[in-house]
């Protein structure tokens, strides 16, 4: 393989299948919105995709890298997509029974269950994911899943998941925390870090990071491991709240980009408005 092909990872690679280009799932503070923004820079060519808080993905499969290293705290989210990489037509199979016994009744005692199997757990994750509440994920103290019922009805696209198991097919996927994924980067990665959106002197509290707090305290640690990826010769793309104290925490570490988006976690259209976040780039 030549130095350019090794390069140019943001080409889809070749294969028989389809390679998803959106997400599996829908997740708050996901990056659809953002992922075909001029505003959003992106390194010409890397070796390899790195992201230390997965989610949804939007921004890995918009670019399907050949080679990735993707972590996440959540490790229910890590095994749906280790389920769905390794075994789609398990999961798909296991899905369809979900999207043909949907109703409010079912959803719920679905909600309830847990299932030791993996392809069982991820087709509950993403049933659960498409029919409750606006796609958010929240659990309470006991790690229980607990958002109620939304709208949306739809569970099962065909072909899907056969094209998202053709985008991960050459990604590894961890259950763990940021840090250690960040300290496996190192020059040819293109690190994208999107983390919960906690500022200091948050008024509303800390962020929820799965089911531990996503702290001031965190920021920092998160900053000093941005800072020592780019030292080790890592491409470095950081997304953050526009606040001032994330100004002042990446001033020193690259240039700091201002950029528009819309508020879309509220359920009413009144209670979404326009508001701003940065992206901090380190190349």
């Amino acid at each position: 393989m030549t130095t350019a092909e090794q390069g140019a990872a943001i080409l889809i690679p070749a294969s028989n299948a389809a390679i998803a280009k959106s997400p599996l799932l829908k997740w708050a503070g996901g990056k659809r919105w953002l992922v075909n923004r001029v505003e959003l820079p992106l390194p010409v060519h890397f070796k390899r995709y790195v992201e230390p808080f997965f989610g949804g993905g939007a921004l890995f499969f918009h670019l399907s890298p050949r080679k990735a290293l993707l972590g996440d705290l959540n490790s229910q989210l890590i095994n749906t997509y280790c389920a769905v990489r390794d075994s789609w037509v398990a999961v798909e199979e296991k899905l369809s029974r979900h999207a043909m016994s949907h109703s409010s009744e079912y959803y719920y005692k679905i909600r309830m269950s847990r299932y030791e199997d993996p392809i069982e757990e991820a087709a509950r994750f993403i049933y659960l994911n498409r029919t409750c509440w606006n796609g958010l994920y929240r659990v309470n103290q006991k790690g229980e899943f607990n958002v109620p019922i939304g709208t949306k009805t739809k569970v099962l696209i065909p072909g899907e998941l056969r094209s998202i198991s053709a985008a991960l097919a050459g990604a590894s996927l961890s259950a763990a925390d940021f840090a250690h994924t960040m300290a496996d980067t190192s020059e040819g990665d293109f690190v994208y870090v999107d983390p919960p959106y906690t500022v200091k002197h948050n008024v509303n509290g800390f962020l929820k990071y799965n089911q531990t707090l996503f702290s001031w305290e965190d920021q920092i640690r998160l900053k000093n491991e941005v800072r020592a990826a780019c030292l080790r010769g890592a491409k470095v793309l950081v997304s953050n709240a526009a606040h001032e104290s994330l100004y002042l925490l990446y001033r020193d570490i690259g240039e700091v980009i201002t950029i528009d988006r819309a508020s879309v976690i509220s359920g009413s259209n009144a209670g979404r408005k326009r508001e701003q976040e940065i992206l901090v780039k380190c190349f």
